[in-house]
């Protein structure tokens, strides 16, 4: 993805994840807006983008952070938000074991208070170590922990899957976390 894509796309995160008021937008209770009104509010807000260009950045984007509808009139962040939005999800099993990537700095607080979703509605974890350490390296050297998801769903817990693959919770306790 070339730079101006990648600038964009950042913007992109910001407005429909957590700001949409600093273009003038508003999400519906779901996270979608419209493409149109979306690409006449960043042009307004001085950034310059198409169309071809948006799709550009939700097809190319390695992390697949975007979706466009069905009906290709609207489009939203697959997760991350710090807006109340419902994204629709059902809640999916998941595999015996998840994981999360994190950077020392945060190991004492998350034994002591396991991970909390912070300003976010979702914890989110990965089904790989692969991808858990590429999220935590931009963060420092890497430390990948591992969720044992079986006695968290035994105890009530509820796991989801976004539609680019990652795995949301809205905490684990840290007993459920293995350390090592």
């Amino acid at each position: 993805m070339n730079q101006n894509l990648k600038s964009l796309s950042k913007l992109l995160s910001l407005v429909l994840r957590h700001k949409p008021q600093s273009i003038g937008i508003e999400l519906d209770e779901a996270g979608w807006v419209n493409i149109s009104d979306l690409i006449d509010a960043l042009n307004a807000s001085g950034k310059q983008i198409n169309h071809e260009l948006l799709l550009a950045i939700v097809y190319e984007n390695d992390k697949q952070r975007f979706a466009i509808s069905d009906d290709g009139q609207t489009i939203r962040a697959n997760q991350g938000h710090s807006l109340d939005v419902d994204l629709g999800l059902a809640p999916v099993d998941p595999p015996p074991t998840l994981f999360h990537g994190t950077v020392a700095k945060f190991l004492e607080s998350i034994k002591e208070h396991g991970l909390m979703p912070g300003s976010r509605q979702h914890v989110h974890l990965s089904a790989d170590t692969t991808t858990a350490e590429i999220v935590a390296r931009r963060r420092g050297q890497p430390i990948i922990l591992t969720i044992k998801t079986k006695p968290m769903v035994d105890k009530g817990h509820q796991f989801f899957r976004s539609a680019n693959g990652v795995w949301l919770i809205r905490s684990v306790p840290a007993k459920f976390i293995d350390f090592d």
